[in-house]
């Protein structure tokens, strides 16, 4: 156990907010609401399913810098339409729109996850850096009771640049006022929230929910929430 530490940084979707099941939710609910089955749309799994691996492209043109966040919101949801034929600008503006407003409503916590931030508090301050859109990410935040245990919500958006680059986690220092040996980052995503916070010398637990069993280069790995009580 390393006593140093007094900031615990985490990253929120995926890590604490389960992003996937909230966003099949949301797009059962758009399936229904635009008439998606009548327009050609089979079954809203295989669409859900193609849009993540659409999304996940558009996500890495937009870390990158290559495309802009209006973009990314209504191209993904464009490009999934497109794969059945669907040629409707806006319609994807409509689901786009409807997603941002309705998928952060989801109350979709990882398992354990304010039991942890309940114990983490009493001993440290605790902190959100995350990629995810500030107006986003924070209704997330209020929706699900995660708020109060935060003493601040970072985004890439404030940070000028998204993690897993060094400025974005320098941001983030500066805000808080602390060194990078004094916070431990947790993260799901081992190139962004791990590799990141090792490239500015700050400590990592990679939250790997997959269990995998890779051997994974970080400080500490667990594979859900409780077993974070044992390192911190």
């Amino acid at each position: 156990m390393n006593h140093n530490y007094k900031h615990i940084i985490f990253d929120l979707d995926r890590t604490l907010w389960d992003f996937d099941k909230s966003s099949e939710e949301t797009f059962r609910e758009m399936y229904s609401i635009f008439g998606l089955q009548q327009k050609g749309v089979a079954e809203v799994h295989v669409f859900f399913h193609n849009y993540q691996k659409i999304n996940d492209k558009y996500w890495a043109k937009y870390r990158a810098g290559n495309i802009s966040k209006a973009d990314l919101n209504v191209l993904r949801f464009e490009d999934s339409l497109k794969l059945y034929a669907i040629i409707d600008r806006e319609l994807a503006k409509k689901m786009a729109s409807y997603y941002l407003q309705h998928s952060p409503s989801k109350k979709n916590l990882f398992p354990y996850t304010l039991e942890l931030l309940s114990y983490l508090k009493k001993k440290y301050k605790l902190h959100i850096l995350t990629n995810g859109f500030k107006e986003v990410q924070k209704k997330k935040m209020d929706i699900n009771g995660l708020s109060p245990y935060f003493e601040g919500l970072y985004t890439s958006e404030d940070a000028g640049t998204l993690k897993p680059s060094p400025i974005a986690f320098q941001y983030a220092l500066n805000k808080i006022g602390a060194k990078a040996d004094e916070c431990i980052m947790v993260g799901d995503d081992y190139q962004v929230d791990i590799l990141g916070a090792k490239k500015i010398g700050m400590d990592q637990i990679f939250v790997d929910f997959e269990n995998d069993s890779s051997n994974y280069d970080c400080t500490f790995c667990v594979s859900s929430l409780k077993e974070i009580e044992m390192i911190l």
